[in-house]
């Protein structure tokens, strides 16, 4: 039996493209070379739409990435600003049997998505060239590229900065040609190692939580026996597991590299992070209401950090 696992993002020796190799190395192991996986890194088969639209349609059977809000608005309830406040707290949320995770089960069911676990990263910050802002007065003027998914345009706005949504494999160009003035959203690790020449700063205004999603396609799911099922679900777990012990060690590993190569790391104080917290909420959760609906903003303020 073939398969195929594909990744948005990172290449052969990134976090991500080794995650999807070692679980394509387990079940293959697990299955006695009965399963084999083709895989796939960054770029080989599109971005990161290009690849979400396969594996809705059953072209890629599983997939390290990002849900597409394209398909349901109600999805951008993961990337919904300050839902969390701490380490601890996002672990929990996001975690397979999290509140999150119960909101959106039913969602990407709906979409024939089998939703195998979360693979956290760490709290996204803003990476800027010249300059640097922590607070929304001082933002204005900054143009930042955006995850062109909903909330997160909206997001950098209610921050203060200008928002432009670039997808991830024209991030370099665009940052080299001034059309953008740096990264956001995203961990160190990502700014760092593919823009550490062309930024100065990383203020980590902890906006939002990176986290990525192990997605199945629903009919590539069912094809297969209880058996089989059982060795992919293990080897995704494997790899799930081992990432939430490591996430923030991983984390803070690459602050400590990228001060060391020279960029500033910069952590607002917090009467600047409360400000944001506030405004940004107020803002950007009030527009969600109208996409995500009353039931999941419902759920979200029941749940969501309280903030010190």
């Amino acid at each position: 039996m073939k398969l195929s696992i594909a990744t948005e993002s990172g290449d052969r020796e990134s976090p991500h493209g080794q995650a999807v190799k070692r679980i394509s190395d387990i079940v293959a192991e697990q299955s006695d070379g009965r399963i084999s996986m083709n895989v796939f890194y960054q770029g080989e088969l599109g971005g990161p739409q290009e690849l979400f639209d396969q594996l809705a349609r059953g072209n890629i059977d599983l997939f390290l990435g990002w849900p597409q809000t394209s398909y349901d608005e109600r999805l951008g309830v993961l990337t919904l600003p300050y839902l969390t406040l701490g380490w601890e707290e996002a672990l929990e949320a996001y975690g397979k049997d999290g509140w999150i995770s119960e909101v959106i089960n039913p969602i990407l069911s709906d979409m024939g998505l089998e939703y195998l676990g979360p693979f956290p990263e760490g709290f996204g910050g803003i990476a800027t060239a010249k300059s640097y802002a922590t607070n929304f007065e001082d933002a204005r003027g900054i143009k930042l590229r955006s995850q062109p998914i909903f909330p997160l345009p909206q997001t950098i706005q209610a921050m203060g900065f200008q928002a432009v949504p670039i997808d991830w494999s024209e991030v370099y160009t665009s940052i080299q040609t001034g059309v953008v003035d740096g990264d956001s959203s995203n961990v160190i690790y990502w700014d760092y190692t593919y823009f550490n020449d062309l930024l100065d700063y990383f203020v980590h205004s902890k906006h939002n939580f990176s986290f990525y999603t192990f997605l199945m396609n629903q009919n590539s799911w069912d094809a297969l026996d209880d058996e089989d099922r059982k060795i992919i679900a293990d080897a995704v777990e494997v790899v799930i597991n081992q990432q939430f012990e490591n996430a923030r060690a991983e984390d803070e590993k690459w602050i400590q590299k990228a001060q060391e190569d020279g960029m500033e790391y910069i952590v607002p104080t917090d009467e600047e992070m409360s400000a944001w917290v506030e405004r940004v909420r107020r803002d950007v959760w009030v527009q969600a209401e109208q996409s995500l609906g009353e039931d999941i903003m419902t759920a979200v303020r029941a749940n969501a950090s309280v903030p010190k």
